[in-house]
């Protein structure tokens, strides 16, 4: 297994992915012309963030995607971790640990990254459990959100 940076043609395998995952934690049925566009940002603006694929030979098995917040308080990044989404028959090894480990080492190399976050569904219960594995925390902080 490779972990490595995405690159543009990973973009149809990351759609897939959020299709999936959109599906599978939120019952949510998203519209893949809305979502393509989406996706493809990331590779044309690096100032939107990045990609994380998970690679059994050439086929892409996972991946989440990291965006930054400036942080005043610590004139630092905290890296947002996003649409991670690992394909069911290679789910339990490890994978997203890797990922993980590998997103830590980039920041480790930039210097300017005060941490990391991401949000889990309150009911997923195994992906907490996965984030507490590596090291991660719960958050005093409550997620408010509108959508438009």
């Amino acid at each position: 297994m490779k972990i490595r940076l995405a690159e543009k043609p990973d973009a149809e395998s990351l759609v897939e992915f959020n299709l999936a995952m959109a599906l599978e934690t939120e019952g949510k049925n998203l519209s893949a012309d809305n979502l393509r566009p989406g996706v493809e940002a990331i590779f044309e603006d690096k100032n939107k963030g990045f990609y994380v694929v998970a690679a059994d030979d050439d086929e892409i098995v996972g991946g989440l995607l990291v965006t930054f917040e400036w942080s005043d308080w610590r004139n630092k990044w905290f890296w947002w971790i996003q649409s991670v989404y690992i394909q069911p028959e290679y789910r339990g090894r490890s994978l997203y640990r890797e990922m993980y480990a590998f997103i830590k080492d980039r920041a480790e190399e930039l210097g300017d990254v005060a941490g990391f976050r991401l949000y889990v569904e309150h009911e997923n219960a195994h992906a907490q459990k996965v984030y507490e594995n590596v090291g991660m925390s719960r958050s005093h902080y409550v997620l408010f959100e509108e959508e438009k």
